[in-house]
């Protein structure tokens, strides 16, 4: 998604335990260490952390933390201390770039993970890349991200050689909903509504598309404003329109009244995207049974390679759940973990300073490879996650329950 980190060197300084952060001076002995030969990396994690979409950006703050927690109880990059320090976006492009600014101008920082919203990464992407800050999401789907505006006539281009992301695209995402719709539940007619911004949007069009050429047919389109919580008018048009489902492509503050509202006039399910898929979505819609989500990779609770995240997350005592974004933020955490290791290792130990720290940084990138919560993790030469495994949810009970799951190419 998404729907959709960075790295400050602080110093921890021998006399009274004064610790320098990114908000003090930019000198250079923040970049130096410890008598016990420690440097400090913090990895800052934007994301909505206050708003109608906080669930899933509190997922993703404390995954990270839980990230950062178990590299330094593992002692993972030895002679490094990780922290993080989130920032809250709103899920605002402006705040977005803002918070993008705010890394920038700190010359310690050497890279940043998030955020949550495709339209918030668009603001962050261009600032982080011309700084040479690595740039990891845990969340964002938006194609052209990482592949150019061009991506639909073949002509990919990967327009920001910073940015990395551990979900999967909407190219694949929507086309896996597709095909879900049409061969699993055995809907052949199909109402589209989008909330117009760019998660939304290229959602619908890649569901749209594969849609139609399986057999599939709009019965009628539409958009709404993602602050609207009044879908009566739509949903009269959706109701004429005789569709055996609702498509949407938006996230569930608004997509939840939605599929309540459209419940009070035609029993049809309506499906969307990871922007649906929280428990959030259930709790704002008392009418959410049989409706349909798709989100990136498999359920962790069913992957052997998450039982440690889930049980450390839990130990934590984190009274957030980590929602959808969780193992996909550990993933894109210890994804810049690793990368600092690789860093360090060819440096005699030490993280570079300054602008070469960052320079080493994204270097690194290329070569990050490891078996994380999520399953295997490394990037494609567009910075796409390897990973394209997708899975459909419904709403049964009062709670997602998995379908279908398989690695999916469009």
């Amino acid at each position: 998604m998404r729907h959709r980190s960075l790295l400050i060197l602080t110093t921890v300084l021998t006399t009274g335990a004064l610790t320098l952060t990114a908000c003090g001076s930019r000198d250079d002995s923040k970049k130096s260490s410890d008598s016990g030969g420690t440097q400090t990396v913090v990895i800052g994690v934007d994301a909505p952390i206050t708003g109608d979409l906080s669930a899933l950006g509190l997922g993703i703050k404390n995954s990270a933390d839980l990230a950062a927690k178990t590299a330094n109880k593992e002692n993972t990059v030895p002679g490094i201390k990780f922290e993080v320090k989130p920032l809250d976006d709103q899920a605002q492009p402006s705040v977005g770039q803002q918070n993008a600014q705010k890394f920038i101008d700190d010359d310690t920082v050497v890279g940043v993970v998030g955020p949550l919203n495709s339209g918030v990464s668009q603001s962050m992407q261009k600032p982080l890349n011309d700084a040479g800050l690595t740039q990891v999401s845990p969340a964002n789907t938006g194609t052209e991200l990482t592949q150019g505006e061009n991506w639909k006539t073949g002509d990919k281009k990967r327009p920001f050689k910073t940015y990395f992301r551990t979900a999967t695209t909407d190219q694949i995402q929507g086309a896996f909903a597709a095909k879900y719709l049409f061969n699993n539940a055995k809907v052949k007619q199909v109402y589209l509504i989008d909330d117009q911004k760019p998660y939304g949007a290229g959602l619908a069009a890649s569901f749209k598309n594969t849609f139609t050429t399986l057999g599939g047919k709009i019965v009628g389109s539409d958009h709404v404003n993602p602050d609207d919580r009044d879908f009566n008018a739509v949903v009269t048009q959706v109701k004429k329109s005789g569709a055996k489902a609702v498509y949407y492509g938006g996230e569930y503050p608004a997509g939840a009244p939605l599929s309540q509202q459209l419940k009070d006039s035609v029993q049809i399910p309506l499906m969307g995207g990871d922007g649906m898929y929280s428990a959030d979505f259930i709790k704002l819609n008392k009418k959410a049974q049989g409706d349909i989500a798709t989100s990136v990779g498999k359920p962790v609770e069913e992957l052997d390679s998450a039982k440690k995240f889930i049980a450390d997350y839990k130990t934590a005592g984190y009274k957030d759940a980590y929602e959808a974004y969780g193992g996909g933020t550990y993933d894109a955490t210890w994804s810049i973990i690793e990368a600092v290791k690789i860093a360090v290792a060819d440096n005699g130990g030490k993280l570079p300073s300054g602008d070469d720290a960052r320079a080493k940084v994204l270097a690194a990138m290329a070569k990050v490879k490891f078996d994380g919560v999520t399953g295997p993790v490394s990037f494609d030469e567009y910075g796409d996650t390897t990973n394209t495994m997708m899975t459909a949810y419904q709403v049964n009970g009062g709670k997602w329950t998995s379908k279908l799951s398989e690695a999916y190419k469009p």
